[in-house]
């Protein structure tokens, strides 16, 4: 292995960290900015909207730019965007500005977001073996570094946009200084190229493939985003339990999907993507099945745990597959995150319009439907090259 590879994957970790601790940052200013621009929940949920479609946007964006330019002159650059574009929400002052800054900061998030993992599967390519679950694990890892961050600058009575401010310069630097370890913008394993001079109808039917990872993605996305809203409400509301305890589900759901995930690439190794999307779906299915009749608090725990566990390697593997389906890494991510991040965004919503009908527990039946389809089409994956039947390149 060379260094130039070892440090082109450093880079990688790097930036996803960055992307996640970005995204991290506004999160945990949400309640002062709120505040600041005096607005309610409901007009803040609109004005989150916004966020996600300029994500969507500029996912479709980037995809493209990728594959035109390559990965190693898009990411920094979206990186360095999106460290600057932190602030703009931070100074926002009325719900206009701050409806302007969140579609700006969402649009650059999502360009970082594809061509970091565009990049990821070029590094994932010359590795010869799974590595992208590893690089997801450490956007999480981002998010942890942001809640610490936010706490100290809050501790230190600084302002949302003087927090904002530094940490988007120290990212312009992080994004700067990593830019140069990434790969270029060639291919880098035998197989994309290959698969570049591959007959046409080889490759006639990658585009429906192609959507129906997207379609998977935006099913799996809309149950971590579930998660993400409901699961400490749920122990709450449904079960009686304290606001201190409830919290305590969603940091349980949180971590053992960042323990998953970095322990999935592994498991890829050894038993096939397909396998992991397939198990990990049964395995989100039975833990949300849990959380969904039982009475006790210990056993809702144990079913949001398994819940993220199950759900920590699905996604990366359907990022990974869509950038191995052919030469154009960048638009398929962007096809994949971007329906995938709709449905990331529709999940709370979805979920709080079943509650209308039906008791939040019961809502849920939902998520166990949508895992049982993500287990049955898991076989999608047999269509993409087997990654681990590559040799990996020697030296490591």
């Amino acid at each position: 292995m060379n260094d130039s590879l070892r440090a082109a994957r450093v880079a990688t970790f790097v930036y996803f960290s960055l992307c996640g601790t970005l995204m991290g940052i506004w999160v945990v200013n949400i309640p002062a900015i709120e505040e600041r621009v005096d607005i309610s929940h409901a007009t803040l949920g609109g004005l989150l909207v916004l966020l996600g479609l300029g994500a969507f946007l500029g996912m479709q964006v980037a995809g493209r730019l990728t594959d035109r330019l390559g990965a190693r002159v898009v990411v920094p650059a979206t990186g360095v965007l999106c460290s600057a574009a932190l602030v703009l929400p931070g100074l926002a002052r009325d719900p206009w500005t701050l409806a302007g800054a969140l579609l700006v900061f969402g649009f650059c998030n999502g360009c970082l977001d594809v061509s970091m993992n565009a990049h990821a599967v070029h590094v994932e390519k010359a590795y010869g073996r799974p590595v992208m679950s590893a690089f997801h694990s450490t956007f999480s890892v981002g998010g942890v570094l942001a809640a610490l961050v936010g706490a100290a600058t809050a501790s230190a009575g600084l302002s949302p946009a003087a927090g904002m401010a530094a940490m988007g310069t120290l990212g312009v630097v992080i994004a700067l200084v990593s830019a140069r370890a990434l790969l270029s913008a060639a291919p880098t394993a035998a197989d994309d190229i290959d698969s570049a001079h591959a007959p046409a109808p080889a490759r006639r039917g990658t585009g429906g493939r192609i959507w129906v990872l997207a379609v998977l993605a935006l099913m799996v996305m809309l149950c971590e985003g579930a998660a993400n809203d409901w699961s400490a409400l749920h122990l709450k509301d449904v079960l009686g339990a304290p606001a201190s305890t409830a919290a305590f589900a969603y940091g349980t759901f949180a971590a053992t999907m960042t323990i998953g995930r970095l322990l999935a690439d592994r498991l890829v190794a050894r038993f096939g993507s397909m396998a992991i999307l397939r198990h990990g779906a049964v395995t989100a299915g039975i833990g949300i099945t849990i959380v969904t009749v039982s009475p006790w608090i210990w056993a809702a725990f144990a079913g949001w745990a398994l819940f993220g566990l199950g759900l920590s390697g699905c996604v990366p593997q359907l990022f990974s597959a869509a950038g191995h389906a052919d030469p154009a890494a960048g638009a398929n991510v962007s096809r994949v995150a971007g329906l995938g991040y709709v449905g990331m965004l529709a999940g709370p919503a979805v979920i709080g319009w079943l509650t209308h009908l039906v008791a939040l527990n019961h809502a849920f039946v939902l998520l166990i439907l949508l895992c049982a389809v993500t287990a049955a089409a898991a076989g999608i994956l047999r269509t993409v090259p087997d990654r681990t039947t590559q040799p990996a390149p020697s030296g490591h």
